[in-house]
């Protein structure tokens, strides 16, 4: 039996780029986000959106700052625009700071597992250059009947075998966040650079005869 707590988990290591700003608010606590620079195996980084609580906050975390973060991989629905945006993020369940000389291991500083279910066909395609690729959006499950939507895309074996899953499917997938940069443009000629944010799989199977543990309490 699966519990939530162990459908998605994630391990960050990396620093804060951006100031804290308050994010919401639930049952009396308060939520801040903030951005995290993740570094790459290559010259490269990531960044990603934290959202953590002021019980977990003190004055240490701030830009510069370089921290451990272990939590989950959330999504919600923004509806401030009129168009409805699925925004991700971080929840931290865990944040460490990073003493000066303190010596960690970076060989992998972006690791995330999860366990969802396929709710759109994957799209798989190749590109010009002929890699092939395979977008997938994943339901990973939650307390109270919530889910989270989390788009991932898979690489070459694992984009082939996307193929053969069908809506509904329970699959496994390690991997890692990843950002990227775009640009979005006006009908009125205006453009935004923005950040999209995906999960990277690097490790995907489907689970067989798995249940999910929904006992767990979960806040926020």
């Amino acid at each position: 039996m699966v519990s939530y707590s162990e459908n998605n988990v994630i391990t960050l290591i990396g620093t804060i780029v951006s100031e804290r700003v308050f994010s919401h608010e639930a049952y009396g606590e308060g939520f801040y986000s903030f951005n995290v620079e993740v570094p790459r195996l290559s010259e490269n980084s990531d960044i990603i959106p934290v959202t953590v609580s002021e019980r977990i906050l003190t004055d240490d975390f701030k830009i510069g700052a370089k921290v451990i973060i272990d939590g989950q991989f959330r999504s919600y629905n923004n509806y401030e625009s009129e168009k409805n945006k699925l925004v991700l993020t971080v929840f931290v369940k865990d944040i460490k700071l990073v003493q000066e000389n303190e010596e960690i291991d970076m060989s992998n500083p972006n690791e995330i597992c999860l366990i969802g279910f396929i709710c759109k066909k994957p799209i798989y395609r190749t590109t010009p250059f002929g890699r092939e690729i395979a977008d997938i959006l994943l339901a990973v499950n939650r307390a109270y009947n919530k889910s989270d939507y989390i788009p991932c895309i898979a690489w070459g074996r694992n984009a082939r075998y996307c193929q053969n899953l069908s809506v509904g499917e329970k699959v496994k997938i390690w991997g890692r966040i990843q950002s990227r940069q775009y640009e979005k443009k006006f009908e009125d000629g205006t453009s935004e650079i923005r950040r999209a944010y995906e999960v990277s799989v690097s490790k995907m199977e489907v689970e067989k005869g798995i249940e999910e543990d929904n006992s767990e309490e979960q806040n926020a």
